[in-house]
């Protein structure tokens, strides 16, 4: 029987099965340390040593790989505000309210964003981090669409909207918040959300 131990294999690990894992441990680290505009995705293939390919054959870009390893959600950021996006712009206030709470409603969804929301008015740093996602991947995709004046404030105020909506409504649990169906929310906050993102 031979002593001789086997080569210790470096370099970049292939795909396999633990690689959405090592991708997904590498991204928190990074998005923690760097914030959401520090962090690129190169960086996160190096930390996790792999092949940044293998980060875009997992992930659909960085809000993706954000949602999935920070948010813990599957709901790509970026492509429902690209949803949203689509339609005209005179109703985009209303689509966004229904886009914000089909996602919120969704029970394999709900528990993690809640636990998102209190982290946020809890954790300065966790606040951090989503004050830079919310202005780059929400707010501010929409804003660069629209072209308002005064985007970074108009772009605060509409997210002050949604995550007051969040709180009341999945944290708060405020009755009539609660019992509210998508329709009334959409009548009541898409106007607001409309004065902010798109109305010049």
């Amino acid at each position: 029987m031979s002593d001789e131990t086997p080569p210790v294999r470096r370099g970049r690990r292939p795909a396999g099965e633990d690689t959405r894992r090592l991708i997904s441990e590498a991204a928190r680290g990074e998005f923690a340390d760097k914030g959401y505009e520090g962090t690129s995705l190169r960086a996160v293939a190096r930390v996790a040593g792999v092949d940044p390919a293998l980060v875009h054959h997992y992930f659909d870009g960085k809000a993706d790989l954000f949602a999935q390893s920070v948010v813990l959600t599957r709901v790509n950021p970026a492509v429902m505000v690209d949803r949203v996006l689509q339609g005209p712009l005179d109703t985009l206030g209303e689509r966004l309210v229904r886009t914000f709470l089909t996602v919120w409603d969704d029970a394999d969804n709900q528990e993690r964003l809640v636990a998102l929301v209190r982290a946020v008015h809890t954790n300065d740093d966790v606040a951090a981090l989503m004050r830079e996602f919310v202005a780059r991947e929400i707010t501010g995709r929409v804003t660069n669409r629209t072209q308002v004046a005064d985007a970074p404030l108009r772009g605060a105020l509409a997210a002050a909207q949604l995550l007051g909506l969040a709180t009341t409504r999945y944290v708060v649990r405020m009755p009539a918040i609660v019992e509210a169906g998508h329709d009334d929310l959409a009548a009541w906050l898409g106007p607001v959300l409309q004065r902010y993102l798109v109305d010049p």
